[in-house]
């Protein structure tokens, strides 16, 4: 190990910049789907307004979790990870900021037109074409800085959560242009340059690589890192990895056809995303297992290490996700959870059980290391954060499997003589307790990001610049 200290340490600044904005914008996701989930139990809440109905805030919401909260966390931790990996600065401080800036920008302005009703009606694809097209330039820009700094990297190896993040990087630029491609009729109104069929076909198909590549491909980049960091253990094993990757991206990429299942979607295009969801079982599995098994003769760690146990639990929530979504691809099992409740339930248990707790336990384990000090400061309050997230998530899902399931049965039921049972009012007011639960799930995993941001908030304001300075150039040394 060298002890001299490089000249040009790493570039932090960036990472806390969206570190800090990671949690701020996991506050206000959080907050809103909370009180989204509460419009469900008192529709007062809409209060008469277009601009805080359901239907205007449940899109802003979305992009506040999926791309500010979530997008925040991918950024920080791959440009932490890069530059570790790689043991060199960022290729470019100035298109480094210019990210930070320009997604800070594209986030401001979905909080501003998605209330006020301007949106292509895409999900989780809603921004109008200004704002999709300073996305992408923005994105470009992020691809730029990331595999630049691995083209000049130190070490002739390219870490695997590096071709996880770069993996993410690519698909969604591609996913997000082709599936953007519209005709502008006015400042904030388009038409989407596909229709019919083809249309809905390649929105699913950005919507659930949306989910297979930013949602999951990106934080198991994350995992590759922060799993094996934090237990201080190697990764169980580096050859499934390698399997993990390449099955990963060769089949999810298939799989959004199961959006579709008894549409006019052509049958054979449905059977192929039902059959691809079904294979991708196993590379998501191999993913969640090389994680687990990264703690062999490290569990007892658990006890007491809180940020381990979010990272360790997110991987359960990952097992668990991956093996109901392609349960719920099987066109008999479709048949009964589409539109329902249940569908709900599986995406917020990769979204918080997977995505936001993944995220939650790198940015624990970031902090310190990069405002220079030791550890966080409270571990209790770690701790805390870990309980309402779990129990939470719990209760959301739970009540949403309930809910789901009730919705489904209800809406399927019929007459001897061939009418429905159940009038849909009738199974709105079956899954009423369902939403009571799911609101009370949600308020306490949103709770627990008050506590973060507290503990953040002490922990940065307990050190000072020349600290963080320092922990720069720490990082370069220890890391030749």
């Amino acid at each position: 190990m060298s002890t001299a200290i490089s000249p040009t340490a790493y570039n932090y600044k960036v990472v806390r910049q969206f570190a800090i904005m990671t949690v701020v914008w996991g506050i206000l996701g959080m907050g809103l789907g909370v009180f989204i989930a509460s419009q469900l139990v008192w529709p007062e809440l809409n209060f008469g307004l277009p601009w805080t109905t359901f239907g205007r805030l449940r899109p802003l919401h979305t992009n506040l979790v999926i791309f500010a909260f979530g997008g925040c966390a991918l950024f920080a931790t791959s440009y932490y990870v890069v530059q570790r990996t790689c043991q060199t600065r960022l290729i470019s401080d100035s298109l480094a900021a210019f990210h930070f800036w320009g997604w800070q920008a594209v986030i401001i302005g979905a909080i501003v037109t998605l209330p006020l009703g301007y949106t292509t009606t895409k999900e989780y694809a809603e921004l109008e074409w200004p704002l999709a097209i300073l996305l992408a330039i923005v994105w470009v820009t992020y691809g730029l800085v990331f595999f630049g700094t691995i083209v000049k990297r130190k070490t002739k190896h390219i870490y695997v959560g590096n071709w996880f993040y770069g993996a993410f990087i690519v698909v969604t630029a591609m996913l997000h242009i082709v599936n953007h491609m519209s005709l502008p009729v006015s400042l904030f109104k388009s038409y989407s340059a596909y229709s019919g069929a083809t249309d809905a076909m390649i929105q699913w198909w950005y919507g659930h690589n949306a989910v297979g590549f930013f949602l999951t491909t990106g934080f198991l980049g994350m995992m590759y890192y922060f799993v094996p960091k934090q237990a201080e253990r190697p990764i169980y094993s580096y050859r499934l990895s390698i399997v993990h990757f390449w099955a990963l991206i060769t089949l999810y990429i298939w799989a959004g056809p199961h959006h579709l299942h008894y549409t006019a979607l052509p049958d054979w295009a449905q059977s192929l995303g039902m059959a691809m969801s079904i294979i991708l079982l196993a590379p998501s599995w191999g993913g969640m297992i090389n994680g687990m098994m990264t703690l062999s003769g490290a569990w007892h760690k658990l006890r007491t290490d809180p940020i381990l146990r979010f990272l360790v639990v997110s991987l359960a929530f990952y097992g668990m996700s991956t093996f109901e979504g392609p349960m719920m691809a099987i066109k008999t099992v479709n048949s009964l959870s589409h539109y329902t409740d249940w569908t709900i339930g599986h995406v917020h248990a990769g979204a918080l059980g997977w995505v936001a707790m993944i995220s939650i336990g790198a940015i624990y384990h970031m902090i310190p290391k990069l405002f220079g000090r030791a550890q966080m400061h409270s571990i209790g309050l770690i701790n805390t954060h870990f309980w309402l997230a779990t129990i939470g998530t719990v209760l959301y899902i739970a009540s949403m499997w309930v809910n789901g399931i009730t919705q489904g049965l209800m809406w399927r039921a019929i007459n001897d003589d061939g009418t429905l049972t159940y009038s849909f009012v009738e199974a709105l007011q079956a899954s009423h307790p369902g939403f009571i639960v799911r609101a009370l799930g949600g308020a306490f995993f949103a709770s627990g990001m008050l506590f973060m941001a507290y503990n953040v908030w002490r922990t940065v304001r307990a050190s000072n610049p020349a600290e963080a300075k320092a922990a720069e150039q720490i990082a370069v040394v220890g890391a030749h």
